[in-house]
């Protein structure tokens, strides 16, 4: 690593002539992008721009990796910006273009991977906005182990219609009530027009707000920052100051593998629990440590489910949004309160160099009384944590249920079988689904879809319908943020590989029992091993190009989905 020039030792002054002298070519190419003499002692620094005007989510990065590079040149560092892409999960949602959601945090892993090693990078500041920018930004991180600091672009502030606060969730929900005839054409296109007002990830604590506040919670992104409204000045001021702290750090070498420890990853799924977020933190939580070779199973979520409440009362299934948090108090309010009642770890270490503790020292051990977004500690919206993990012979390896907003989270039904996303929203939009039918969405999994595509829109469908707390809806694939309801998802093994979901006939009795934690067919082993021998692979649906090579190389979702795991 190049370091600063006035802490170098004789020693490293003397290998850095030497190797300046051996790059001489390399200080050419440097001086043409604006380096001077002084430049070259300074540590180089990728800035990872997730900018896109594909998306809200990521249209105002820009403005904000321009921020960061400034800081860092004011803080002596040698900032070099590169881009990253994003695929917008709600523009996708429902079509084919969804399947290359999931590969793109792989795409974005590798690509800043590929940027900051190939370009001998000495650390990184990662800014992203949409959903897999985050993971794929932790994933690149993991790998590299150089300092490196994680900004989030911000949320979305709520869009506002008859008195109600409005997400990109509602113009979903909103389909499936005017297909049950509850709302007409005209209040669905006002809804449309309403939901996303301006700039910043989905509004909810939903995927890209969960994950936001992972990271807060591990320490890798700096206090307050995963609940910061994308247009507000504060976002541009904790992106400046997150560039000082990155250069600090890089002159403490405080690296990723220092953070991203079994206590931080501990901390995150408390405080995923506790604020209601995404199933799909489950599945990223298991890839970053994977990459970082901590060891993390789906049983370690349940153990934390089991201990830690719901205390935010939060869009889908809740009332508020992210900035309405933001203004309780934010993630570091909900880490106090858990932190004084000894359910995270105060020693983990954060990328300012202080403990968790540490930064909370300040932070009152309860919220304000004149809200309820953030619930008084005696006072949660569920006593336990709303993402389960459910095993069975339905998915041996395991899976994962949201359980939010539903009163009773048991059901046993017939299985009404569909092999596609499509052909399911179908039948719901059709008034083909009753209450106390078990859907099944199979090969959609990782290998099977491939690229485990989100299922919002049936989800979004039934909701809006009325089933909600009616309607089981189990799938190999995943689910947006944005859902809620009794859904089960991330079943392994997929029905692509012979998982036993691959294996259910229409009309067959399925059980989803979260407070016993059971997903199950209710038919004889024998039975199944009938069926199982009968049983023959499909052709994949794609055998070139990115989704290809994703569906050669991914993994069971229990394992996070990684795509190089066990590569040799």
């Amino acid at each position: 690593m190049i370091q600063f020039e006035n802490e170098m030792s004789e020693n490293l002054k003397s290998k850095a002539i030497t190797q300046g002298v051996q790059r001489t070519p390399n200080r050419a190419m440097l001086r043409a992008v604006g380096f001077g003499d002084d430049d070259f002692n300074k540590p180089i620094v990728g800035i990872a721009n997730g900018f896109s005007t594909i998306t809200p989510c990521n249209m105002g990065l820009n403005d904000l990796a321009l921020k960061a590079e400034f800081s860092l040149r004011q803080a002596g560092a040698m900032p070099q910006m590169f881009g990253t892409i994003t695929i917008s999960d709600g523009i996708s949602m429902g079509t084919e273009g969804m399947k290359y959601s999931l590969v793109s945090r792989d795409v974005i892993a590798d690509s800043i991977e590929t940027a900051c090693t190939g370009e001998s990078m000495d650390a990184v500041i990662a800014i992203g906005g949409c959903d897999k920018n985050m993971p794929g930004a932790m994933i690149a991180i993991a790998r590299m182990n150089i300092p490196a600091i994680f900004v989030y672009g911000g949320t979305i502030k709520p869009g506002h219609h008859n008195g109600k606060d409005l997400t990109v969730v509602s113009a979903f929900e909103a389909v499936g009530e005017y297909s049950a005839g509850k709302i007409d054409e005209e209040e669905l296109l006002a809804i449309e027009k309403k939901a996303c007002p301006g700039a910043g990830s989905c509004g909810g604590m939903f995927t890209a707000n969960t994950m936001s506040s992972a990271f807060e919670a591990m320490g890798i992104s700096l206090p307050y920052s995963s609940t910061m409204a994308a247009e507000d000045q504060e976002k541009a001021d904790s992106t400046a100051k997150s560039a000082e702290v990155l250069v600090e750090a890089i002159r403490k070498q405080i690296l990723p593998s220092d953070i991203l420890t079994r206590k931080a990853f501990e901390n995150a799924i408390a405080v995923i629990m506790a604020v209601g977020g995404s199933t799909n933190s489950v599945l990223h939580l298991l890839a970053i440590a994977n990459t970082i070779g901590v060891p993390l199973t789906l049983d370690d979520f349940e153990a934390i489910r089991k201990k830690v409440p719901v205390i935010c009362d939060l869009k889908p299934s809740g009332r508020y949004v992210t900035v309405d948090l933001h203004k309780a108090g934010g993630i570091p309010q909900v880490m106090k309160m858990l932190l004084v009642n000894g359910l995270i770890h105060g020693d983990a270490l954060t990328i300012s160099g202080q403990t968790i503790a540490e930064v909370l020292a300040d932070i009152p051990e309860n919220p304000p009384e004149n809200q309820d977004v953030i619930r008084q500690w005696g006072n949660p919206l569920y006593q336990e944590g709303h993402l389960a993990i459910l095993k069975g012979n339905l998915a041996t390896e395991g899976a994962v249920a949201k359980i939010s907003g539903v009163k009773n989270p048991v059901i046993t039904g017939p299985a009404r079988v569909f092999e596609s996303e499509e052909e399911c929203l179908d039948a719901i939009l059709a008034g083909k689904i009753q209450a106390g039918d078990v859907v099944i969405v199979r090969y959609e999994g990782p290998v099977g879809g491939p690229g485990m595509r989100e299922m919002l829109a049936p989800t979004s469908a039934i909701i809006g319908a009325g089933l909600g707390d009616k309607v089981g809806l189990i799938t190999d694939g995943r689910f947006s943020g944005g859902t809620y309801g009794m859904v089960v998802g991330h079943v392994a093994p997929e029905a692509a590989v012979g998982g036993n979901i691959a294996l259910v006939e229409e009309g067959d009795s399925i059980t989803i029992d979260a407070h016993n934690k059971l997903l199950q067919i209710n038919i004889s082993e024998e039975e199944l091993n009938k069926r199982r021998q009968n049983w023959t692979p499909r052709q994949p649906n794609y055998t070139r190009g990115v989704l290809g090579k994703y569906a050669k190389l991914v993994s069971s979702s229990s394992l996070g989905a990684v795509t190089d795991l066990n590569l040799f």
